[in-house]
């Protein structure tokens, strides 16, 4: 369903856009080092993304194909963490972003310091298995479904993460600043909280 599809996307982009341990991975390479060493952090960051949410869509799939009731729950238990990581963002103490002495390292290390940092993150769990049981029909190739909203997941992280590399220089005096970060806050944290309301007050597919 495009509408379900849309939806997931927006849901996806708010999480993804909003400052967290991943983003200040990403921002700290950027500044700190080069933009390849940012790429192969945002590049593990995604693989850990991608392993996380492929395990939530294979452990939730036989609860909800076998009750339409965990469904429902599922749902709205989503919107509520939603709405519940919204307000958290608008209590939250502002990040303050410092540019730190630069260190050497492999490719592959920026790569694995991505990847555990997003594969070991109880947030980015908790996320996936709220939000990715709203969209899959389990019973009708819910499988295949499942790996192209995953997919399309890590592609949106990848995007994300890349635009605020490729801006980290220009904003860095901005994201230290106690307005800029509190406005972060706001914006993200209304954004969440309404997305939580459109996912309560939508209608996506159903297991049969």
């Amino acid at each position: 369903m495009v509408d379900a599809f849309v939806l997931f996307v927006g849901l996806s982009a708010v999480n993804i856009v909003t400052p967290g341990p991943g983003v200040m991975l990403t921002l700290t390479n950027a500044v700190r080092h080069s933009w390849g060493d940012a790429f192969a952090g945002i590049l593990g960051v995604a693989s850990g993304t991608f392993l996380v949410a492929s395990l939530s869509v294979i452990g939730v799939g036989a609860v909800l194909l076998a009750s339409s009731f965990a469904f429902a729950v599922m749902k709205y238990a989503g919107a509520a963490y939603l709405i519940y990581l919204g307000i958290k963002m608008w209590r939250a103490p502002v990040r303050a972003f410092v540019e730190l002495p630069t260190t050497r390292a492999s490719l592959a290390r920026r790569f694995a310091e991505g990847f555990v940092l997003q594969a070991s993150n109880p947030n980015a769990i908790l996320f996936f298995l709220a939000l990715f049981p709203q969209f899959i029909d389990h019973s009708v190739h819910g499988l295949e479904r499942g790996a192209v909203l995953v997919a399309t997941y890590a592609a949106i992280v990848v995007a994300i993460h890349s635009v605020y590399a490729l801006g980290a220089r220009r904003t860095r005096v901005w994201l230290s600043s106690a307005g800029g970060g509190r406005l972060v806050n706001r914006v993200s944290g209304t954004a969440f909280i309404l997305s939580g309301v459109a996912l309560a007050a939508s209608s996506p597919r159903l297991p049969r």
